[in-house]
């Protein structure tokens, strides 16, 4: 049986389709009343200081005299409020504390002078290259928020029988017989709660620093001399803010 072709059967767009000009009028926006009315928007949670500490081997392709500048840039990759689910009832908001889970890493762009293997003497010629290098880090820290988080309302299932009496058979008195549920039927009552996941962003970075070579050698072979390196270890505190969000209904005054 020959299979149908979908380019023989449906329109090509890219030649029979005309886009043609459409007509508008305006018209009346319904306007709200005043008064009281709920909205749906972001909430601040609470922002938040969080320092951790780094430190990193970095090995160079090539050897280096000295490094000439350094940029650096943080990526959060994960931050992830972990707030406990409601119990129900006037449990529904909770400031915390909450374990707060943040993961990324230290985007490093190092530019630094990189000498001839022949050079020697007073006067190094050297090339100017850059390396880039990505430094993790992963922690997590306890917070208690400025403003309650809306808890997580879990998911129920709830299964349920009926009352079955059927006949025993052969082998068992006629007026016994077999009370209980059918086992070959379900039955299920389930609930799915879709919630509203509190959220991060990131508002400024500090990060202090210290690049130390663990391998340098001289030229010349005295402390004074022109040298370089290939191994380099770095110390960093990396501390950044960062603020918790949620959306939430909030009533506000209609005006």
């Amino acid at each position: 049986m020959k299979k149908d072709n979908c380019h023989e059967n449906c329109v090509n767009l890219n030649t029979s389709a005309s886009v043609e000009q459409c007509t508008n009028e305006m018209t009346d926006t319904p306007t709200v009343p005043m008064g009281e009315r709920v909205i749906k928007v972001p909430v601040e949670l609470g922002a938040f200081n969080v320092t951790s500490h780094l430190v990193a081997n970095i090995n160079f392709p090539e050897p280096v005299l000295e490094i000439k500048d350094i940029k650096k840039r943080v990526v959060i990759t994960q931050c992830r409020l972990m707030a406990r689910p409601s119990t129900g009832g006037d449990d529904l908001f909770s400031v915390g504390p909450f374990p707060l889970f943040i993961k990324g890493y230290v985007r490093k762009n190092i530019q630094y002078a990189s000498p001839y293997h022949s050079s020697s003497g007073e006067c190094v010629s050297s090339d100017i290259k850059s390396l880039t290098a990505k430094v993790p880090f992963e922690c997590m820290t306890s917070v208690t928020l400025d403003s309650p988080v809306q808890l997580p309302v879990n998911n129920s299932r709830n299964e349920f029988d009926f009352f079955r009496a059927q006949e025993l058979g052969s082998g068992y008195p006629e007026k016994d017989q077999f009370l209980s549920s059918d086992v070959s039927q379900f039955h299920q009552n389930s609930t799915q709660s879709y919630n509203e996941l509190p959220y991060c962003e990131l508002i400024s970075s500090n990060i202090l620093e210290w690049d130390e070579a663990t391998d340098r050698q001289s030229f010349g072979g005295g402390p004074v001399d022109e040298g370089y390196f290939h191994h380099m270890v770095e110390k960093m505190a990396l501390t950044f803010t960062v603020k918790v969000l949620q959306n939430q209904q909030v009533n506000i005054d209609a005006l």
